[in-house]
């Protein structure tokens, strides 16, 4: 791979691809994207602000490097207000709209945000992280309902946009992740539930996702893997 890699999302998993990446391939120029900075390069950018979002295109714009990569590690299970739901009177709207927010209309905003840099004629990647609960077919045990449906409607908003950027953009490869349970806040306060050995560190996570971006193609767009590059159902 050469040229500029995105890598967006400043938490455990961003922070440690951005590092994984810039070591691997002396031929990226890697930038973190987030709301905190802990890398260099790094751009604030926050994915649920569509002024961010426009900033975004004019970093991008201010680079003499083709864009190559951009992978997506923003997310949220959990916050202060946001308690997944163990059952259907735990709902609230007010935790839907946000888990949507930033799990479901993120990641396809900022694949729209970046779709005007893309080179038709040479390899891309754009890859996001997704989550095996967000498998309809996979459900076995109900609940989270919040963080379930936006996973599940962020796969359906970019297999769509798989189906598009086929025919736009014939070398353009769309990657759905599933990272596995990783040792961060997002799953802090349900590790107890998860086999030791399948709670993975953020190093563990980053080489996996890695792994598998680097070695797709465009005929594997639009598929949802799993960690061990295993495909998930719909």
């Amino acid at each position: 791979m050469k040229g500029l890699a995105l890598v967006v999302g400043s938490g455990g998993i961003g922070k440690k691809i951005a590092e994984d990446l810039s070591l691997l391939n002396n031929d990226l120029e890697v930038v973190l994207c987030g709301r905190k900075n802990v890398f260099e390069p790094f751009w604030t950018l926050d994915v649920e602000n569509e002024d961010s979002l426009n900033e975004l295109k004019n970093k991008i714009k201010s680079q003499n490097s083709n864009l190559r990569l951009v992978i997506n590690t923003a997310g949220r299970l959990h916050s202060n207000n946001l308690i997944p739901e163990k059952r259907l009177q735990h709902i609230e709207k007010e935790n839907l709209l946000e888990s949507f927010s930033i799990n479901a209309i993120a990641p396809i905003l900022l694949a729209k945000t970046i779709e005007g840099f893309i080179p038709r004629n040479n390899e891309f990647n754009f890859a996001s992280i997704s989550a095996r609960v967000g498998s309809i077919e996979d459900n076995k045990t109900g609940g989270w309902y919040s963080y379930r449906a936006a996973k599940s409607a962020q796969n359906q908003l970019l297999k769509c946009l798989s189906i598009e950027w086929k025919r736009k953009f014939p070398k353009a490869t769309i990657t759905i992740l599933h990272p596995g349970t990783v040792d961060t806040p997002l799953s802090k306060p349900f590790q107890d539930f998860v086999l030791g050995n399948k709670l993975f560190s953020v190093d563990q996570a980053a080489k996996y996702l890695i792994n598998i971006i680097i070695n797709q193609t465009s005929e594997n767009s639009g598929k949802f893997y799993a960690w061990d590059g295993s495909e998930i159902p719909w």
